[in-house]
């Protein structure tokens, strides 16, 4: 374990950032703003991630009558997960938020299957799959169940990961007609001399697959991420910049991994 002096800085700027977060009493963006790797929890072994993100800047409009406009949203989703086999991984979400207005409401439930093929130690290479469908408040979306398609690459050296996830976002049941949409999240990350990684997280929609395109009318943001080790919690902390008009403009993230025991 690195115990340097960045390192118990960077354990200081997490619980800031969470405690700073929670302060503000605004919930937003996605539930979970991640690009998803390798990391499987061992047969029988359970794990804990906390997400949560907060929109500093973003839209204050609703998008449809009854619905939570983004803007000064705060967002907290606990993340319970257990490995099963090997390659396949199950996940359990609950989404909560606290609006402007000081509200605090359970928002849905989702459950995640992540599957991560079999792959030798000193392969750099990794590929899966993870598929996520849940409930949702109407205030989150008009459909009350969709799911999601989650392919997921990647490339790990000692230094250097690089990770894509190429999504597929369509609605199970709901009144309002819902076309399938694409979205592609990605991750460059360095691992530095002192153990922590720096590096850029991007979330990208590109519309409706059946008519892809006009990009500047799609969330588009950018994330500068720093991931650390902290006493056996993993830790990931980001902030993002929108970079069209459909984006909320500025957005904190962070995510703490709870490594529990198997039972």
């Amino acid at each position: 374990m690195n115990h340097s002096p960045l390192n118990i800085r960077l354990s200081r700027l997490s619980c800031l950032l969470l405690l700073a977060v929670s302060a503000s009493h605004a919930f937003a963006a996605s539930e979970e703003i991640q690009v998803y790797m390798d990391e499987m929890n061992a047969p029988g072994a359970f794990g804990l991630d906390i997400h949560s993100n907060y929109v500093a800047r973003g839209n204050r409009t609703p998008d449809y009558p009854g619905a939570q406009a983004p803007g000064k949203v705060f967002r907290l989703t606990p993340e319970l997960s257990v490995g099963l086999t090997p390659t396949l991984d199950l996940g359990a979400y609950l989404l909560t938020s606290v609006g402007p207005g000081g509200m605090t409401s359970i928002d849905g439930e989702k459950l995640r299957l992540k599957f991560i093929a079999p792959k030798a130690a000193e392969q750099a290479y990794f590929w899966g799959a993870n598929l996520e469908v849940g409930r949702v408040a109407h205030r989150l979306d008009e459909n009350s169940w969709n799911a999601q398609l989650k392919g997921i690459i990647g490339y790990r050296t000692a230094r250097w990961t690089m990770a894509a996830n190429p999504n597929i976002d369509w609605k199970i049941s709901g009144p309002v007609a819902g076309p399938a949409m694409l979205g592609m999240d990605s991750k460059l990350a360095y691992k530095t001399d002192a153990g922590y990684e720096v590096g850029a997280e991007s979330y990208n929609g590109f519309g409706q697959i059946k008519h892809l395109g006009h990009l500047n009318q799609q969330s588009q943001t950018l994330f500068g991420v720093i991931d650390t080790d902290i006493h056996g919690w993993d830790v990931n902390l980001g902030v993002g910049r929108g970079l069209t008009p459909a984006s909320d403009r500025w957005v904190l993230k962070a995510i703490v991994s709870v490594p529990l025991k198997s039972l």
